[in-house]
């Protein structure tokens, strides 16, 4: 609390701020309280703070938080010599309907009452509404109404959107590179050319069914395929690594500004033991001393029946991600399965002979499937965090603090694997183990695996990641803006007809969505798992950053136009950082490299064309002249073996082509792999390692060079532990000077007395 007011000066303003005016909103919003110098608050020292009005000395988002940590801790009754206490309890039996903090006022007008701030109202106004989406956010009122901890979500998501600005021009102008280009791409032109591509019969991409055809048949795919696969993609695989350590580590430096300005940069040591759960402290039996505190603390024992019952949930968290890899897998039958039947209906249905080109029947095998794949998820996501949320209850986490961690940790591995598996797949298998004609690689014995189109793969995995990542946010903005909408509307239908003085404040909170403890939680990890869609898979989309950005504009607004609008207002929270989210983002950035890296090698086109270029073209005026045909083996059709051999042979062809790099059947090592098999797969393993320990050197280097806490900062909190310290030592001085005067003397207090003055030297010596 506050006992001194700021003399630190401010930041001198440049003359180039007047670029940031359209942004700014005015002072009074952004900055509702003066600066002070603060104090952990003590009864015993009330004259020490600068208290104008005991009424409003605690702002209501502090008085909030000490009542609901009362409530959860006050008891009730006994049952059976155990204790029962806390407001959860009585919620969870129907003693209680809801128990909650009031909004000060209507969002849509200000109180009647003019002691009112009416700060719900100003941040509607100013902040919860889009046509506001270009404005900077009130963090300081988003902190004064809501707490520290919804203001530091918002913060990081007003960061992590800004910083995807940068990331999003440079993606544009990579595409905007593909599409300039894409006349100008040898490998599509040669498909597309009747002479070339139209003379090239391919082999049936399916047993039996399937029918040869021509290679000119993929000409649109092959063209719009070089929008992605192009140098460009490099650059910006790159780029993307260097990137994401820039907004780590200024991230990092945001909000070390931010603990220092909410007064939290000896938070955790002080709120960890008021963060007990009370779930927990009814389970404690026993008690032991803090070898650190020297006092004695709660508790719990775990027992062999609990360490049983806990082996069994840590089974159950891998039963269900062993039910994705099931689902996974049942998504690639699906594929293989239904890939013969696209392309006998494509190949028989009249209608569709137009879009043959556009539609081939990868693409259409490989839409259907990401839909397919879109659903599942959406399903299983929804019932694992009901699950995970019992197992993690279950355990009985010590701290608040310790739950959400667990929490987090099963949510993010099980959402991890839901949401990539499926373009791992597509991006580092599909394709690699196909085998050839005459020896096709089966799934289960039963399915041929599937092949990339002779453009590549990486089409489909930009399919797959755009039909994913925008299914989730669509569908993720619908359930965060229109349900909780929905769900009012049908709530308040009984009290449309009611005057004011009849429906009061609380029972107006109560008609809303409760948010619940885990709400931010859930913005988190949305926002964690578009975070991964953007670095992991980016060098296959470099659109993605542009997605997610005008995503983040929206969920801005929604975010905060449904927690000032359609939810009760919830309990207010300490949190001095984004606590394990940041480990995990860490920890994505490294791996990001290393799939970009592999994307890139595997399974883009590059690095066979980069080797052809340097060592296998023999057209000096046109080096990738000749490419496609160098890319495509040869297979005597008379080879096939009677399950592969397709039904029909109209063009009585005696040969056909596929992907790959093995000698012909004429060659004394026919269907082995070429040299230059050997050549570009060194160069593919030689590009990851180069690639990966550049990118890493740069990464290392540039959080080396960018130090976590600003030098300013340090020393304002260095100024303000030295000016407290004053104060407080002075203060104890005065008291016992005080107490000296009053005659109550003694040796002892003569010694205290001569302390405190020597403590007041040593902080000026500091």
């Amino acid at each position: 609390m506050p006992i001194k007011e700021n003399d630190i000066p401010c930041a001198v303003e440049t003359p180039f701020n007047w670029v940031a005016w359209p942004f700014r909103l005015p002072e009074i919003v952004m900055h509702p309280e003066p600066d002070y110098f603060t104090a952990p608050f003590s009864k015993e020292r009330q004259e020490l703070y600068l208290i104008d009005d005991e009424n409003t000395f605690f702002s209501p988002s502090v008085r909030n938080r000490i009542v609901f940590y009362i409530l959860t801790r006050c008891p009730y009754g006994t049952e059976e010599g155990k204790k029962k206490f806390g407001i959860k309890r009585l919620i969870n039996n129907g003693t209680y309907s809801a128990a909650y903090p009031l909004h000060d006022c209507q969002y849509w007008r200000k109180a009647n009452d003019p002691k009112c701030e009416n700060e719900r109202y100003t941040l509607y106004r100013e902040w919860a509404r889009f046509p506001r989406f270009f404005k900077e956010q009130p963090l300081d009122l988003i902190r004064k109404y809501y707490g520290e901890r919804i203001g530091i979500y918002f913060a990081w998501l007003g960061f992590y959107t800004e910083m995807l600005f940068f990331a999003a021009v440079v993606g544009s102008i990579c595409f905007l590179y593909g599409a300039f280009t894409m006349n100008e791409n040898m490998s599509s032109r040669e498909i597309c050319e009747p002479s070339i591509g139209g003379e090239i019969i391919m082999c049936p991409l399916c047993d039996i069914k399937c029918d040869y055809w021509r290679l000119n048949s993929t000409c649109e795919t092959s063209e719009y395929s070089h929008l992605f696969d192009n140098v460009a993609t490099l650059f910006f695989a790159i780029f993307m690594g260097i990137w994401v350590t820039l907004f780590l580590e200024f991230w990092k430096r945001r909000q070390a500004r931010l603990e220092y300005e909410w007064d939290l940069v000896d938070f955790e040591e002080e709120q960890q033991q008021l963060q007990l759960r009370p779930e927990y402290e009814a389970k404690c039996t026993q008690k032991r001393k803090n070898p650190v505190t020297q006092e004695l603390e709660l508790i719990k024992r775990k027992s062999l029946h609990e360490y049983g019952k806990l082996s069994l949930l840590y089974f159950g968290v891998l039963f269900w991600i062993s039910l994705i890899i099931a689902s996974m897998i049942a998504v690639i039958v699906y594929r293989l399965a239904v890939y013969a039947a696209f392309a006998s209906i494509m190949e028989n249905t009249q209608t569709l002979q137009p879009i043959r080109g556009l539609l081939t029947p990868q693409l259409a095998t490989s839409v259907t499937a990401s839909f397919l794949n879109f659903v599942i998820i959406m399903i299983l996501n929804f019932l694992y965090e009901r699950i995970a949320i019992w197992i993690t209850d279950m355990e009985i986490p010590r701290t608040h603090f310790e739950y959400e961690n667990r929490l987090t940790m099963k949510m993010f591995l099980f959402q991890f694997v839901n949401y990539y598996s499926s373009c791992f797949y597509v991006a580092f298998f599909k394709g690699k183990f196909v085998g050839y004609p005459g020896s096709y690689t089966y799934m289960f014995d039963r399915w041929r695996n599937e092949e990339c189109d002779p453009a590549g793969c990486l089409i489909e995995l930009t399919t797959q990641l755009t039909i994913i990542m925008a299914g989730k946010q669509i569908w993720g903005n619908i359930q965060e803006a229109f349900v909780p909408w929905i769900w009012n509307w049908w709530g308040r239908r009984k009290a449309r007809n009611n005057p004011e003085n009849l429906y009061g404040r609380w029972e107006q909170d109560h008609d809303l969505q409760n948010f619940g403890a885990l709400g931010l939680f859930y913005e988190y990890l949305e926002m964690v798992i578009q975070f991964g869609f953007i670095t992991l898979f980016v060098a296959s989309f470099p659109l993605a950053p542009l997605l997610a950005l005008m995503n983040n504009i929206l969920e801005i607004r929604v975010d905060s136009w449904k927690l000032t609008t359609q939810f009760r207002r919830p309990v207010a929270a300490k949190a001095h950082s984004i606590g394990i989210w940041q480990e995990i983002l860490n920890g994505m950035a490294i791996l990001s490299v290393v799939t970009n890296a592999f994307i890139v090698a595997f399974t883009s086109d590059m690095i066979p064309r980069l080797v052809y270029y340097y060592a296998y073209s023999t057209e000096s005026d046109s080096p990738m002249s000749g490419y496609i045909n160098d890319s495509l083996s040869v297979f005597r059709i008379s080879d096939f073996l009677e399950k592969n051999r397709p039904e029909e042979n109209p063009g009585n062809f005696s040969t056909c082509r596929y992907r790959d790099y093995r000698y012909p059947p004429d060659h004394e090592k026919q269907y082995t792999h070429t040299m230059q098999f050997w050549h570009i797969l060194a160069a593919k393993m030689a590009f990851i390692i180069i690639m990966e320990h550049v990118v890493f050197v740069v990464k290392f280097f540039v959080a080396w060079m960018i130090p976590d806490v600003p030098a300013e900062v340090k020393a304002k909190i260095k100024r303000e532990k030295y000016l407290t310290q004053k104060i407080l030592h002075e203060y104890e001085l005065y008291k016992l000077k005080q107490k000296l005067c009053e005659g109550r003397t003694d040796a002892s207090m003569e010694k205290v007395v001569m302390a405190t003055e020597g403590k007041v030297e040593l902080s000026e010596l500091m």
